[in-house]
């Protein structure tokens, strides 16, 4: 299943790895671990973040999706399945508007 990840980076911890030389090190590391779909870096609510997007085969890979990014820089993480344009399609979403309306 594809799962969009929002991750948040505390100011302290990511300061201390950008401080020490290790946040650029970390985030390769990790992005070459997880091989996201596609990885953005942005702010969100003020602080900085993160866009990834996985494909999650079985629930189990969760933790090994989440908890790099955790261990590594202290990050907040919301995960939420989502859809490609093919997957709505797929959906059958056309004939619950007969069924439910």
């Amino acid at each position: 299943m594809r799962m969009i990840m929002y991750l948040t980076f505390p100011v302290e911890t990511f300061n201390a790895a950008v401080k020490d030389g290790s946040a650029g090190a970390k985030m390769k590391k990790i992005l070459d671990y997880v091989k996201p779909e596609a990885a953005y870096f942005t702010d969100r609510h003020g602080q900085r973040s993160g866009v990834v997007v996985v494909d999650v085969t079985d629930a189990s890979k969760i933790p090994a999706m989440a908890e790099p990014w955790m261990l590594s820089f202290n990050a907040g993480i919301e995960m939420h399945p989502v859809m490609s344009p093919a997957d709505l399609a797929a959906s059958g979403i056309d004939g619950m508007g007969k069924a439910w309306a």
